[in-house]
């Protein structure tokens, strides 16, 4: 193993290199040679927050991040629920209609029991450890993007001496579910339906009771989703899709969820095997964006099933639970022999794998928020990155993590996306210098009610001691409790003095600061503020912000902020670097004047990763850097820059294709092709991995070849629509005629790309009558899907002209859409969106489209309906999947250790933390469409203080602390008036 030290910018020093370990299973031991010490820089200050003392009296509140929003499944769609599940996850009978979630009896079970235990605490202190619980909706504050509406925040409150209160802190923390999740897989019909009795398969229903048994998850299965009738129509597989399997909701902690669901996911395949292999290996062998994996699962024809990558990290799990072993892969495959072949090549795999490993320090107060807020970031870099970080248990606050991967480059970019969650996070410190004497001090019961209501309205962590409070949380929860500290009365007419310390990368220390200092200057004589620059690590420093006022405070960090890089990164081919750099620059440099923003390019050389994976990973090669209060420029520049790229090789895109996941083992056998496909099209396609379950498949690459490449792929999976439908002799006859064959089923062929053909006659009882009843098999592939209604109405248009009648058909006609009387009156509108525009023949979905009429396509929705594949029709109407034509969408700006911003540079394409960032995160839409675009300047007379607003996300979701947990939005921030607040605490007068 390779140990890492004095690891300085991009330079290669300072890495020692070791052979790797051999041994079977692979456990892989850490030698560490000598190495020289790491340089030590004078630092002005310690790396953490203000200490408080040992053995000082603290009163510490936080807030217990139930997931109290999580809702259980529809009542009506249950067709089998593990004992006790229902009673669990639905609302009794005789509930109110609209009941909120965290009404549900799993929700309320949770908070009792966290009362009892506090309960349980007090009593067995004999009042050393003092503890105290309260549930309550938060109040809205003015100016407060709200969350879930009705969201319910738990909030406790200890006292007592410092040691033993962080340690009753860490007991309950790991004592609740507090990461409860649920995730959904989707089943064939057959798999769990018996089709002679119509009922739920015994053994099927017996092996779900002992997966629930054993990892004590609450699972149900659900009917199938009702399909839109109008989109089922419109696209053209009604039957054909995902729409008849079942699905299996698994409800639990992140780690009794993730074991329900591979245990389902392997009853589904059969034939399993297991090996073992050390945790902190998995995602190093697997490589970035699991390509080594895919490799191995293409070349077997196997799954491989990894254990999630954090086990234990909360101590939590179900009383009589057994946990999955955190080595152990499950591997599955159609026999015996693929399996063992499947765990040589991982053998293979492990053992020419070199690691290096680099231990980086993390301010520790930070370190339960990334565990409780951001780990399903963490989890996206280490995949991204093909690396690990080992991460201390929830409660203990140890500042030392473990970083290891394969190369020097892939932990470096691993540090530095971990440091830049860390800088999501402030702290801040608000010392109470002079108390009023016309103010009753606060008594300990006052304290308590106090704290507990700065939680629950701020989404902070806050300890109080000897009339000092110390506030630790994302950026908006330290801001809106430091906002509601400064309405009480106690607090607003005593002297004070507070400070604010931010987390910010070190290569940003001058852009901050500006030449001679000059930037900070200026802030601290506007505003009356003192700022340091403090050293933390040798990635991230401190810039702290201290003040005698609350408005001079926060209007000196509003403009640190508003000085603090917004950046934008995006791919552009290697090839048009020199022209769009110009002779000596000048391109350029005329750009940067004309927009004052700093651009920066990249090429594979410079990123270290000439001739390696980076060939088929387009990273982000291009850097666009600008404070934050000149964001919207960074827009411009880039729409400037991207003109003088050829139109085939412009803005890289991303789009999802849904197709079942079985087939995606398939897909993935035939792996020469996709690559291919990828070098044709100058795209990337990427399957999700085995254990998410999830039918989506990625295409992206330049904006203008991914539709070609997605209707391409897709002639790559095979559908199916069978028609039936009873027959008299004569009907009968004519379809098994030659001339059938030659005039139908050849020009389904020809015309509309459907391949037909019969199948036996069978006999059915229909209305108590026997009937002979033939079927057509119609197989396509979904590039063509669209043109199956067209088949259809050919078939049936023929067949009815020989004595059938469409009402007697059994299965597979599609019908109408439901606004037939709207659709009556469009003929009375003179609409443009809707006027029949013939398409070009190249667009078509069928060789011969152009040459029919519009009276063979009667439908409304047939005159939009799409050309080709549903990725194709949303692409054209959408332009491109992640953009818009606002100016905030293509970047976000704002301080690397603002939550809202710091998570979307991080994330995004626009990231300037890691400035070649290949992770290929894509923001969600609906963060790319907000609002008008970029916010409105700040007026001087309103609060610079935003708030966050939660994002609530279905299926597998990291709980956060509280519903207005801090998510991405750009800097600067928008303007909020914060001027009250709708209760102030404090003693009365």
């Amino acid at each position: 193993m390779h140990k890492i030290s004095n690891f300085t910018g991009s330079a290669r020093h300072g890495w020692e290199k070791m052979a790797p370990a051999s041994g079977f299973p692979f456990s892989r031991t850490n030698h560490e040679l000598p190495v020289q010490p790491p340089i030590k820089r004078p630092s002005t200050a310690s790396a953490a927050p203000p200490v408080i003392p040992p053995g000082t009296q603290v009163n510490l509140s936080f807030n217990v991040p139930f997931s109290s929003n999580l809702a259980g499944p529809d009542v009506n769609e249950i067709m089998y629920a593990s004992p006790g599940a229902k009673a669990r996850w639905t609302h009794p009978e005789g509930a109110a209609e609209g009941m909120p979630p965290h009404k549900l009896p799993v929700h309320a079970q949770n908070v009792d029991n966290l009362r009892n235990m506090c309960r349980e605490v007090t009593e067995q202190t004999d009042g050393r450890v003092a503890a105290t619980v309260v549930s309550a909706e938060s109040k809205p504050l003015p100016g407060l993007q709200r969350g879930p509406l009705r969201a319910l925040v738990t909030n406790v409150c200890l006292s007592g001496e410092l040691e033993a209160v962080n340690q009753m802190r860490c007991k309950l923390l790991n004592s609740t579910p507090i990461s409860l999740r649920s995730s959904y897989v989707d089943i064939d019909t057959d798999l769990i339906i018996d089709r002679a009795t119509q009922k739920l398969k015994a053994p099927i229903i017996a092996h779900f009771d002992a997966i629930s048994k054993t990892t004590k998850a609450d699972m149900f299965l659900l009917m199938p989703k009702q399909p839109d009738i109008e989109s089922a129509s419109f696209n053209g597989n009604l039957e054909t899709g995902m729409d008849p399997r079942l699905r299996c909701a698994i409800y639990g902690d992140m780690e009794t969820m993730e074991h329900a669901k591979t245990r389902v996911l392997i009853m589904i395949d059969q034939i399993a095997n297991t090996m073992k292999l050390e945790l902190t290996m998995h995602t190093l062998i697997c490589g970035r964006g699991r390509k080594n994996i895919k490799l191995i699962e293409s070349a077997t024809g196997t799954a491989i099933y990894f254990p999630p990558p954090f086990p234990r990290i909360f101590g939590y799990y179900p009383q009589g639970a057994q946990r999955r072993p955190e080595d152990l892969i499950y591997i599955t495959g159609p026999n015996t022999e693929s399996i063992l072949r499947a765990k040589q090549r991982l053998h293979d795999l492990v053992m020419s794998t070199k690691v290096f490993v680099k231990p980086v320090m993390v301010t520790d107060t930070k370190l339960d928020s990334i565990l409780l807020e951001r780990l399903d970031k963490v989890r996206k870099i280490i995949e991204n990155n093909g690396s690990y970080i080992l991460l201390p248990p929830l409660g203990l606050q140890r500042g030392v993590v473990r970083v290891q991967g394969t190369d020097v480059l892939h932990v470096e970019r691993t540090v530095r996306e971990l440091m830049g969650l860390a800088g999501q996070f402030y702290s801040a410190s608000w010392f109470i210098t002079g108390p009023d004497p016309t103010q009753r001090p606060p008594t300990a019961a006052d304290v308590r009610a106090m704290l507990s209501d700065i939680c629950i309205n701020s989404g902070a962590e806050i300890s109080f001691e000897k009339l000092n409070f110390h506030i630790y949380g994302s950026d908006d929860a330290v801001k809106a409790a430091m906002m509601v500290i400064n309405n009480i009365p106690f607090v607003k007419k005593s002297q004070y003095n507070m400070s604010v310390k931010i987390e910010l990368a070190n290569e940003h220390k001058e852009f901050v600061s500006g030449k001679k200092n000059g930037k900070i200057n200026k802030i601290m004589s506007h505003s009356n503020v003192q700022i340091v620059f403090d050293g933390f690590n040798e990635y991230n420093f401190y810039i702290v912000v201290r003040g005698g006022q609350y408005e001079a405070t926060k209007s000196g960090l509003d403009l640190v902020e508003q000085e603090m890089p917004a950046a934008i990164s995006f791919h552009v081919p290697d090839q048009y670097h020199k022209r769009i750099i110009g002779i000596g620059g000048q391109h350029i440099q005329r750009i940067m004047k004309k927009y004052s923003v700093f651009v920066k390019f990249s090429n594979a050389m410079d990123r270290g990763g000439f001739g390696k994976e980076e060939d088929d990973i387009k990273v982000d090669n291009v850097i666009c850097r600008t404070p934050a209060r000149n964001a919207q420029n960074l827009d411009l520049v880039k729409q400037e820059i991207m003109d003088m790229v050829e139109k085939a090789d412009a803005e890289f895109v991303s789009e999802t294709i849904n197709i079942n996941r079985l087939y995606h083992r398939e897909l993935i056998a035939r792996l020469d092709k996709i690559d291919e496909l990828e070098k044709k099209f100058n795209c990337k396609i990427t399957f999700p991995s085995t254990e998410e379950a999830s039918d989506t498949v990625t295409v992206s690459g330049p904006e203008y070849q991914v539709p070609l490449a997605v209707d391409e792929f897709l002639g790559m999976v095979p559908e199916a629509h069978e028609l039936s439908f009873p027959v008299n002799a004569e009907l009968g006859e004519h379809m098994r005629s030659p001339e059938f064959k030659a005039d139908i089923l050849d020009k389904l062929r020809d015309q509309h790309v459907v391949e037909g053909h019969l199948k036996d006659t069978q006999t059915e009882t229909i209305d108590d009558k026997e009937q002979q009843v033939e079927t057509i098999h119609l197989s396509f592939t979904r590039n063509n899907a669209g043109g199956l209604k067209d088949a259809l109405d050919f078939l049936i248009n023929h067949l009815v002209m020989h004595g059938l009648d469409t009402s007697t058909i059994i299965r597979g006609a599609l019908p109408r859409p439901k606004s037939d009387s709207f659709e009556d009156s469009l003929p009375f509108f003179e609409s443009k969106l809707l006027q029949r525009a013939e398409p070009p023949v190249d667009s078509t979905d069928s060789p011969t489209r152009s040459h029919f009429g519009d009276d063979e396509r009667p439908g409304m929705l047939d005159r939009l309906r799409k050309p080709g594949s549903m990725s194709s029709f949303t692409s054209l109407f959408n332009g491109r999947k992640n953009g818009s034509n606002s100016p905030g969408s293509l970047f976000k700006h704002a301080s690397s250790n603002a939550s809202k911003a710091s998570l979307a540079s991080l994330e995004s394409t626009g990231s300037y933390r890691n400035p070649w960032n290949d992770s290929g995160i894509n923001l969600a839409d609906d963060e790319h469409h907000h609002g008008n675009g970029w916010p409105l300047p700040t007026p001087r007379f309103e609060s610079k203080f935003p708030f966050g607003s939660a994002s609530t996300a279905s299926g597998d979701v990291t709980p956060r602390y509280d519903p207005r947990a801090s998510v991405d939005s750009g800097r600067p921030s928008t303007s909020h008036s914060a001027s009250g607040y709708p209760a102030p605490i404090g003693p009365p007068r």
